[in-house]
């Protein structure tokens, strides 16, 4: 048996000690939240040294968030708009995507253009005529005012495109040969094909909406429709910055993301990869 030389060894260490240092950056913030979150109010969490470990772990800090603040009722909120968010973005953006990487028609380049262009401008920028326009709509303090900024990205719609244009037009043609409708080709044939990249824009606008604050700030003043970012800023107001409360509070908002990519991450994992690696 052909023995590995020494030198390919020392890399492979080199790049596994690598990914364990970048695994312990990324994992280290949560870490310390939660270290933070089980410390007892009679330890202080900013000694020096610092320590990671509490020294006596007590889930006190979780009781009293639940006690102080309706923190289920911002759960609700939060979970109810990112579900009706993501649905109408996976659904729209889809749609949008279709007739841009499928069909063939005056200006499509240009809408393209236009749609990549709008990527760039920063919401800070759109949000005071984005306001107005919820305002005249009747749409402060609904469910609704918090979906419709989400309901359809220029990154899904890129993203979707881009996933329709790697499928093959001859499994499309042969379905057009059949007399089957464009529609019906859109979702009978094309979305089951492009399922990786479903997930992939499903965890990313998941994402963008449970922790988006700006905006639920400004459409909201009625505290039965705050989302959970909310809800952890004011808990954070309300007990003049107890650190401990307020992790507490941060870790219910985290654990519902890692949920998600917990049960979507073969999908998430495959879409990401689909456009690195030919074959």
């Amino acid at each position: 048996m052909r023995k590995t030389p020494l030198s390919i060894r020392w890399s492979i260490a080199a790049r596994y000690l690598g990914l364990v240092a970048v695994a312990l950056i990324t994992v280290g913030p949560f870490l310390w939240l939660l270290s933070t979150a089980l410390k007892s109010s009679g330890e202080n969490i900013f000694q020096y040294p610092p320590s990671l470990l509490p020294q006596h772990p007590t889930l006190e800090n979780f009781s009293r968030v639940l006690d102080s603040q309706p923190f289920l009722l911002y759960l609700k909120n939060s979970a109810l708009v990112a579900l009706l968010s993501v649905s109408a973005n996976l659904l729209l953006a889809s749609l949008a995507a279709y007739p841009l990487a499928r069909m063939e028609f005056r200006g499509k380049n240009t809408i393209f253009v236009i749609l990549l262009s709008s990527m760039m401008i920063p919401f800070q920028l759109l949000m005071i005529p984005v306001y107005n326009i919820a305002i005249h709509l009747g749409l402060q303090n609904t469910y609704l005012g918090l979906v419709l900024p989400h309901a359809c990205t220029a990154f899904g719609v890129f993203l979707m495109r881009q996933a329709f244009l790697g499928i093959p037009r001859a499994l499309e043609e042969s379905a057009m040969i059949d007399g089957v409708s464009r529609l019906r080709i859109w979702w009978h044939l094309l979305l089951p094909l492009v399922k990786p990249s479903l997930a992939t824009l499903a965890v990313f606008s998941f994402i963008a909406v449970w922790g988006d604050f700006l905006w639920p700030l400004i459409i909201l003043d009625d505290p039965g429709y705050y989302t959970l970012p909310l809800g952890v800023n004011r808990l954070a107001n309300t007990f003049s910055m107890d650190w401990r409360l307020v992790a507490a509070g941060a870790i219910f908002s985290i654990i519902p993301i890692l949920l998600v990519f917990v049960f979507t991450q073969k999908y998430f994992i495959e879409g990401a990869m689909r456009g690195a690696v030919k074959g």
